[in-house]
């Protein structure tokens, strides 16, 4: 992941976008208010197909990104492992700069 993806998610959190946390993101997602959710490469083999399954089932797309410490950092907040962007807009950006 570049710089600018992750100076990216940090701005949609702060514009109030970003949802994070497990319970949190899976709520976001059955109400289909998740555009994007990321998932950290460290997070557990459940948790990865947990979120695979939903992501699939809701038709949300999801990325694999860097450790639970980058997602935390990015957002403000201690590690992370799930997060949810709830905006399309910021969902598309993050999507672009994830394969530059």
């Amino acid at each position: 992941m570049n710089t600018k993806f992750w100076q990216l998610l940090g701005l949609a959190m702060r514009a109030g976008k970003v949802v994070s946390g497990e319970e949190q993101v899976l709520k976001a997602m059955q109400r289909q208010l998740a555009c994007l959710v990321l998932v950290a490469t460290d997070a557990s083999h459940n948790t990865h197909k947990k979120i695979r399954d939903k992501a699939a089932f809701y038709n949300i797309p999801y990325l694999i990104v860097g450790d639970r410490y980058q997602l935390g950092h990015a957002i403000g907040k201690h590690e992370r492992v799930l997060v949810a962007v709830t905006d399309q807009g910021f969902a598309n950006g993050l999507r672009r700069y994830s394969t530059a």
